[in-house]
């Protein structure tokens, strides 16, 4: 049971992480850049969209851990902003796309877990419930995560991506620094904080209220 828990976890991390870099290419796609679609990356094999320590090693550690949050990525969708007729519009278009499919995926597998109670075998209810329970948490971690206005987050692009400025356009592509501070915002501080007996996990914190709020909207 133990092992079909993870693995009931594990399946919408990846269809949640999945599902978001896709449409990022499918919205780039219809707005005129079939950069991702020559690139093989708007299929539903997963093999084409793994990061192996964002889509793997990284879920199952922290799923093993238990610290309560639960987050990954996959390779990132390539995308040729130069090929968009409206750039600042386009790119905002672009980057909010993955965040909604995942707003989405959670809505509809709320609806599916409410539709859960009328399966008649509770063996198979609590697996399609946990399934889908699952599938709106992940989903809502994941739009929650990529909101913050972090490069190389969506976040970064849907409030600085639109300003045609040198200054933003640089804060957008600063994706190095961008993952420092996200390093040191996840690990880092929390390890340092609970030497000195302070919880120093603001970026947890904010994530988990914040995605709290929402999954209960939901379920």
């Amino acid at each position: 049971m133990h092992i079909l828990s993870i693995i009931l976890t594990f399946i919408p991390i990846m269809i949640a992480i999945i599902a978001h870099e896709m449409a990022h290419g499918w919205v780039a796609l219809r707005l005129g850049d079939d950069t991702a679609q020559k690139a093989g990356r708007l299929s539903f094999n997963p093999l084409k969209h793994i990061d192996w320590f964002g889509t793997v090693i990284l879920p199952v550690i922290l799923i093993l851990s238990k610290i309560g949050i639960v987050f990954g990525w996959a390779k990132p969708v390539p995308v040729d902003y130069s090929r968009f007729s409206h750039p600042e519009r386009d790119i905002v278009l672009t980057a909010s796309a993955g965040i909604l499919m995942n707003l989405w995926l959670a809505l509809v597998s709320a609806l599916l877990l409410y539709l859960t109670s009328f399966v008649p075998v509770l063996y198979l209810q609590g697996i399609l419930s946990l399934f889908f329970l699952n599938m709106v948490v992940m989903n809502i971690l994941l739009a929650v995560f990529n909101i913050i206005p972090i490069p190389p987050l969506d976040g970064s692009k849907i409030f600085f991506g639109g300003i045609n400025k040198p200054w933003a356009q640089a804060y957008v592509n600063a994706t190095r620094e961008g993952m420092a501070a996200l390093t040191i915002l996840i690990f880092v501080l929390p390890v340092l904080g609970s030497y000195f007996g302070l919880n120093l996990n603001i970026f947890g914190y904010f994530i988990i209220k914040t995605a709290s709020l929402l999954i209960k909207l939901l379920v």
